[in-house]
This record gives structure tokens, C-alpha cells and sequence, in this order.
């Protein structure tokens, strides 16, 4: 198509008429306009500063695929960026005009935008074919009336068809009529009788003109044939058929059946009905004409938003040459039916929303449309589910999507939000879509360790930096915000900082050893372990770990009793008091550790007579087995071995020699009746004996029930141990226990001959389920143990 417009002309047909009317903006321009060329200058329309339109990301949302509109970002004009056909874009429909909608953000807002386009003449008009036939009776009496082929003008308004125009001749005029749509049809009008003898054809040129400035025309020949013979034309029962029908019917449905009457008899009477050349090929698609009975049937569908009426010219042929016709209208009126859904469409979606957004802040834009009229087009829209979102209307079937609630990341980080519209017709349409939102994570949540607090059991004599535990933390945030840091916090109160002992990997929580612990020195000690994340605005908790160090059997054992210099000891006898059975001396031994390191053994390395002397391998007791000589005693060495019951075992010994001390009752005892002597030393005999048995006896049941509290102590489990508290019993002459803080008493063994009590205490350590029952052990006041002091008194003489 030809452009009919120059620059200059552009001033002179360019209008530009904003109407800012309930945020809708018009503008009118011609079509078949340059790339550039101004619109309007929509940022002074719509009072936004141009240098906002950057800040604001002002953006033309379309719903059309070529963007025909352009928006300078410097200065705010509206300019053509593409060509525009008006033809192409509306066909003939009038007015035509491109919508979009102007988006700013922060805040939002939403502007509607219509740019009329204007019809220039840019097209020619033009017929289907350059020549037609047309067939005239001779007997046709002046002022009938014969429709000619139309030609076409996609232009509209005054630049499309105005008046037809034939080339003079002497028996034809042209008549034009206009239809319903505007449109100009023209008919030859026979002014004179013809003569077929005089003349039997004649060619007219018919030529078709536009209204536009300047006029644009086509043309076509018209062969008019003169035929002899048939003289009546077809007669229709009405000049206009009207129907009325729902559209999208289906197929075949009878739209309305027409009939005509042709006076004349036989073969020149038998009618044919088709559609004339004023029917468009496009409404042709739609409809089929029965051309022997003259019945119009829907062909294809009917779409009432396409065209809500339909227009048909038909006419009625004979058969006999020449041929005669008769024309009518049928009008095919179309019902709406709801067969359009509502259609959704999304602008300026902020796909991340931060979980500490406040409520009403906006997410998206959304415009619903449905091409249907009346309650069939009436649109209603919601958010569907329970969820902390909703849609407020700010324009007509415009809505803004909004938080309705405060959200939270952690209990849902992404959003599936289904928006539905459906529309008023019975039943009624609907649609959805859905918009996924993310929700972008803020520092809310403070870590937490898996435990308040931890209990860690640890050997002494650690390796010094290796690994002795590891705390856990964990934070449902995301990113830095989830970023867990560990350290130790110093408990101001202690004498000395926790630092000194451990350490901690501030990336996964593992405790190391600073030093090496000793069980003898330290037996418990804590550490506050603070976990904080890396938030801008850091949160942060704690938690307490206790270490409890476990002993290992690093201590020989000490000889206490009898006093010893350089492994030697030496014990003063009375050789003439030692009888079977006699108390020599008692070894009396000490250790450092605890539990099973710590129990005690006695064993007899070695003598120069090993018959003279037996070693209680429990007590240490050193008894003789039969009567001594003076000259025994003082060659007598005795090699005694005292050894803990750890792995491995440590022990120390000690040689014991004899000094004889004078006997100063047997002085005495000479003086006296030796029979009556014989006597004392014969009950006293008979006496020891049955303390010892005594004595044995009781100290079996003192183990026995020992072993019955261990027992019970198994069923225990260590979560129940309570290590801070330590109990020592002491049993008084009659056999009452009292509670009493553990205290260290000193161990000390009178002398031999002499009647002596003996102290025996007893310890449990944190592995004493798992271990036998020690003696003469002190209990330390600050460990988790419970003592057992024993005594028992042996009557000796």
C-alpha cells in the first residue's frame, strides 16, 4: 500500500489529545506513521517528573505481541516504534485504537493508555476481477435495477467508497444504495429499452472512488449481454428475512429458508438461489445457501464477539435465458453466550518478599478481562486457599495482590498463590493462575544447641591438643543468617578462666585440650560454649558443658605403715609373746587413684624362713605361725609386696627386719607359779582363737553386703549418678551410721600386743558399678563418691 503522508503532512493530520479520566489516558494519530514520530509526552500527561520514570522503572505493559510504542526514559515523549497498519491491526472495525497500560513502582501504579489510530487513505479501491458478465432480457422495460459486482476499500470513514461512476452510454445509469454498515453498493439502472437487433451487447466501465484527499479509484468492465426471450424476473415473499440465533450453533442448525416466485411457466419458472457478490468471502465461510430449496444453514462458527449481526444479500436466478433474478436481505441476528473465561493477566510480580514484610505490601498487579457482554462479562476475582496473601480492587477489574498476615520463612518458605476468576453467565466461567512468591529470609531465629548442657567424661593424662568433644548448633535461617560461630565464654566468678583448659573450632563446635589433666589434682570442671550466628544483628545462646575427668592408674602404691627408708622397715618383737597366729606388724599401704586402682593386694616376696610368717593378701596383716627363738628373729627379712589392681598393675616394696625388745612381763611372770602360767597362756590361747574366728567372721559379712550395695548400685543407670555428691559412713561403737562430710583421717596401727580399732574407708568412684570395693582410701570432698568407713574393733591380749 502506497503512503499518501509526508512529514509536512504529519503536523497537519496528527492529533494528540490526552483526556487524563479516571487514570486513563487518550491519544489519536494517523496511521502509517515513522519510526520516531511523537505521540504525546505521557510523563507531563500523567505529572511524573522525567527523572523519575529511571527511579520508578516506568514500563509499557501490552497484550499485544509487536510493541507499536515506545517511551523516551530523558524526556518522557511517547513515540512510534514501529509502523502501524490500521487495516492489519482492526480490519474495518471503527474506531481502532492500541491499549497498554503504564506501570511505575515505588509505589505502584497502574495507568491505562488508548492511542487511537486514525484511517488515512492509503488504499486504492479495487474489484474481485477487471471484467464482469451481465445478462439483460430485451424485453427488460426501463428503470430495472441490475446489481453489479462491488469493489473493496480497506480503508474506513470517508476514505473508503463514496459514489460509483459508469462510462456514459445511452440506455444505463447507476444507482448506489447504502447498506447498514455504511458501506456503498451500486446497481445499473436500464434507462432505455433495449433492442437486441439494434445492439446486442454493450461495455461500460464502472469505476469506484473513495472519499479521500486526494480521491483514489479502481475500475472494471461490465460486458452487458442482451438476451431475448424470458421476460419475468424472480419475486421473493420478502424484501428482508430476519433471524435470530444463539452464536456457536452447532453445525447444520437452520438459520432461516427463503422463497421466491417466477411468473413465467416451465423451464423459465425453475428458480436457483445462491448468494450475490455483496455477501464478503469470509461470511460465505459461515453460512450455506441450499441453492434448490433454499434453505441457510450454519456452516462453521458463529462468534458473537466477532460480529453480532450478519448480513445476506440472495438472490433467486431462472433458468431461461436470459436469465432473470430477484434479490432480498436476510438479517441473522446473534444471541451471546457465555463461551469466554475470564482471562488473567500478571504485571510487576516481585517473585521475593522478605518474611518481615509488613501487611498490605504489594506483590503484584493483576487486570482480568472476559471478551463476553453484559453478566457474561462481569469478572469476579479472589485469592483461593488460606493463605496470608489477598487481592484489593483499585480499578475496574484491576486488583492489587497484597500480604494479608506477617510471613514466616522458616514455617513456609514459598508461596503457590492461586488467583481465580470466574464470570456472571449461567453457568459461569472461570479461570486461575498461579503465582509462586519465595520468601527471602531475615535474621529471626537464634541457634540452638541439641543439649542445655553436656556431660563429658574424659581420662586423665589427655594428649594435649587433641579433640576431647564436639557441640552442636543448629539455625533455621538461611545463608549468613543460619551461619553458626562458636565460643567460649569465661565464667567471671571462677578463680581461674576455662580458657586455660579448652579450646573450641569456631566453625564446627570441636572442644580440644589445652593441657593435660590430672585426676589427683582436678575432677570436674565446666565450660560455657556460646553459639551465635552471623547475622547483621547477631543472636546468639549457650550452654554448659561438664567435664568430668576419669582416672587412670598413674600412682604406685605408698607405704605408710610401717615407717620405711629406702624400702626398708624394721619392726621391734617380743620373741617370748609371739604365738600361732601373732600379730607381727601390718602393712599399711596408700594410693592416689581411685576405683579399681586403688584396690590393694599383699603378697610375701620373699623370708629367710617364708614357714614363719603369713601376709593377709587383703588386710597386710603379717601373723606368725608358730613360736620364735631369739636367734630367729634377728636373722628374720621379710620382703612384702603391696600392688594396686589397675592395667597395668604398679606395686612397691619393702623389707622388713626384726629388733627383739626386752620382755618385761615374762621377768615378772617367772616369779610366779609356773603351772598357773601354763594355764593363762593356754586360755588366752583358746581366747584368740575365738576372736580371730570371731573377727573373720564378721568381716566376711561386711563383704557380703558391700557386694549386695554394689549390686544394687548395677541396676542404676549412670544418667542417675549424681557426681556431685560424695557421703562418707563412719560406724560409731553401736553400729549407727551417720552422714557426715568426708574428711581424711589418719591411718595408724598401734603396735603389736596392743588392742587397737581400725579405720577402713571405703570410696566409689563414678566407675564403681564396674568396680570392687576399695579400702583404706580417703574420700576426697569434691568427687561424686559415697565413703564407707568400716570399723572394726579387734580385742587383742
Amino acid at each position: 500500500m502506497a503512503k499518501t503522508h509526508s512529514s509536512g503532512a504529519f503536523f497537519i493530520f496528527l492529533l494528540c489529545v490526552s483526556d487524563l479520566v479516571s487514570g486513563q489516558i487518550r491519544y489519536s494519530i494517523p496511521e502509517e506513521l515513522e519510526h520516531g514520530a511523537f505521540v504525546g509526552n505521557i510523563a507531563e500527561d500523567l505529572a511524573i517528573k522525567v527523572r523519575e520514570l529511571s527511579s520508578r522503572k516506568f514500563r509499557l505493559v501490552s497484550d499485544d505481541r509487536k510493541k507499536y510504542m515506545e517511551v523516551n526514559q530523558e524526556n518522557g515523549i511517547l513515540f512510534v516504534s514501529e509502523r502501524i497498519d490500521r487495516e492489519q491491526i482492526c480490519r474495518q472495525n471503527s474506531p481502532c485504537s492500541l491499549s497498554f497500560q503504564v506501570a511505575l513502582d515505588n509505589p505502584l501504579e497502574m495507568h491505562h493508555v488508548a492511542v487511537e489510530i486514525l484511517d488515512v487513505n492509503d488504499n486504492s479501491p479495487s474489484f474481485l476481477k477487471d471484467e464482469f458478465s451481465l445478462q439483460i432480457g430485451e424485453l427488460t422495460a426501463p428503470g430495472a435495477r441490475f446489481p453489479v459486482e462491488s469493489a473493496h476499500d480497506p480503508d474506513v470513514g470517508t476514505n473508503t467508497i463514496s459514489t460509483y461512476q459508469i462510462s456514459p452510454n445511452d440506455h444505463f445509469g447507476i444507482k448506489m444504495q447504502t447498506r447498514t454498515d455504511g458501506s456503498k453498493t451500486a446497481e445499473l439502472l436500464l434507462e432505455k429499452s433495449l433492442d437486441r437487433e439494434k445492439q446486442s451487447s454493450f461495455y461500460i466501465v464502472m469505476t469506484a472512488i473513495d472519499g479521500g484527499v486526494p480521491h483514489r479509484s479502481g475500475t472494471a468492465q461490465i460486458l452487458i449481454i442482451v438476451m431475448d426471450v424470458n421476460d419475468n424476473a424472480p419475486v421473493f415473499d420478502h424484501e428482508i428475512y430476519r433471524a435470530t440465533m444463539p452464536e456457536n450453533a452447532p453445525q447444520g442448525t437452520l438459520v432461516t429458508k427463503i422463497n421466491a416466485v417466477d411468473l413465467d411457466q416451465g423451464v423459465n419458472a425453475e428458480l436457483t438461489y445462491s448468494f450475490t457478490s455483496h455477501v464478503s468471502e469470509r461470511i460465505g465461510e459461515l453460512f450455506k445457501l441450499d441453492p434448490l430449496t433454499g434453505e441457510i444453514r450454519v456452516q462453521a462458527v458463529l462468534d458473537f464477539e466477532e460480529s453480532s449481526v450478519y448480513e445476506l444479500d440472495v438472490r433467486a436466478v431462472d433458468n431461461a435465458p436470459p436469465i432473470m433474478a430477484g434479490h432480498a436481505k436476510v438479517m441473522v441476528d446473534l444471541i451471546d453466550m457465555n463461551d469466554n473465561a475470564p482471562m488473567i493477566e500478571v504485571s510487576s510480580v516481585s517473585s521475593r518478599v522478605p518474611e518481615d514484610a509488613a501487611p498490605g505490601s504489594v506483590i503484584a498487579a493483576i487486570s482480568v478481562t472476559d471478551l463476553d457482554s453484559g453478566a457474561n462479562g462481569q469478572v469476579k476475582c479472589q485469592v483461593l486457599g488460606d493463605i496470608p496473601f489477598k487481592l484489593q480492587r483499585f480499578l475496574a477489574n484491576n486488583y492489587k495482590l497484597v500480604t494479608r498476615d506477617i510471613l514466616d520463612r522458616e514455617t513456609a518458605p514459598l508461596y503457590s498463590i492461586n488467583i481465580s476468576a470466574w464470570d456472571g453467565g449461567s453457568p459461569p466461567l472461570h479461570t486461575s493462575k498461579t503465582i509462586l512468591v519465595s520468601v527471602s529470609d531475615i535474621n529471626d531465629n537464634a541457634p540452638r544447641f541439641t543439649e542445655s548442657s553436656y556431660n563429658v567424661y574424659l581420662m586423665e593424662n589427655n594428649i594435649p591438643g587433641g579433640s576431647i568433644f564436639a557441640v552442636s548448633a543448629l539455625d533455621s535461617d538461611l545463608d549468613q543468617n543460619g551461619e553458626v560461630i562458636y565460643s567460649i565464654l569465661d565464667n567471671q566468678r571462677d578463680e581461674s578462666p576455662t580458657s586455660v583448659y579448652v579450646t573450641i573450632n569456631s566453625k564446627n563446635g570441636n572442644l580440644y585440650a589445652i593441657r593435660s589433666f590430672d585426676y589427683e589434682k582436678m575432677k570436674y570442671f565446666h565450660v560455657k560454649v556460646q553459639a551465635q550466628d552471623a547475622g547483621s544483628l547477631p543472636l546468639s545462646s549457650t550452654a554448659i558443658v561438664n567435664f568430668i575427668i576419669l582416672d587412670q592408674n598413674d600412682n604406685a602404691p605408698i607405704i605408710v605403715s610401717p615407717l620405711t627408708w629406702n624400702s626398708s622397715a624394721s619392726v621391734e618383737i617380743v620373741p617370748q609373746s609371739v604365738y600361732p597366729g601373732y600379730l607381727v606388724t601390718k602393712l599399711i599401704a596408700t594410693d592416689a587413684d581411685s576405683g579399681q586402682n586403688a584396690r590393694l593386694s599383699y603378697q610375701l616376696l620373699g623370708a629367710t624362713d617364708p614357714e614363719l610368717f603369713t601376709v593377709g593378701p587383703l588386710t597386710g596383716e603379717v601373723r606368725a605361725t608358730q613360736r620364735f627363738k631369739d636367734q630367729d628373729i634377728i636373722t628374720e627379712r621379710l620382703i612384702l609386696r603391696v600392688k594396686d589392681n589397675g592395667q597395668p598393675s604398679l606395686s612397691t616394696t619393702v623389707t622388713v627386719s626384726f629388733s627383739i625388745v626386752p620382755n618385761t612381763t615374762e621377768i615378772s611372770s617367772k616369779r610366779s607359779n609356773a603351772p598357773s602360767q601354763s594355764e593363762y597362756f593356754s586360755d588366752l590361747n583358746r581366747y584368740l582363737i575365738i576372736i580371730f574366728g570371731s573377727t573373720s567372721f564378721l568381716f566376711l559379712v561386711t563383704i557380703i553386703l558391700l557386694i549386695a550395695l554394689k549390686l544394687k548400685q548395677n541396676r542404676n543407670t549412670a544418667e542417675n549418678y549424681n557426681c556431685t555428691t560424695c557421703s562418707c559412713r563412719r560406724s560409731n561403737s553401736n553400729n549407727v551410721f551417720n552422714q557426715r562430710p568426708a574428711t581424711k583421717q589418719p591411718l595408724n596401727y598401734s603396735g603389736p600386743g596392743q588392742t587397737e580399732g581400725f579405720g577402713y574407708t571405703v570410696c566409689l568412684s563414678p566407675e564403681s558399678s564396674k568396680s570392687d570395693f576399695l579400702f583404706l582410701k580417703p574420700c576426697h570432698p569434691t568427687l561424686p563418691f559415697s565413703e564407707v568407713n568400716v570399723r572394726d574393733t579387734n580385742a587383742m591380749n
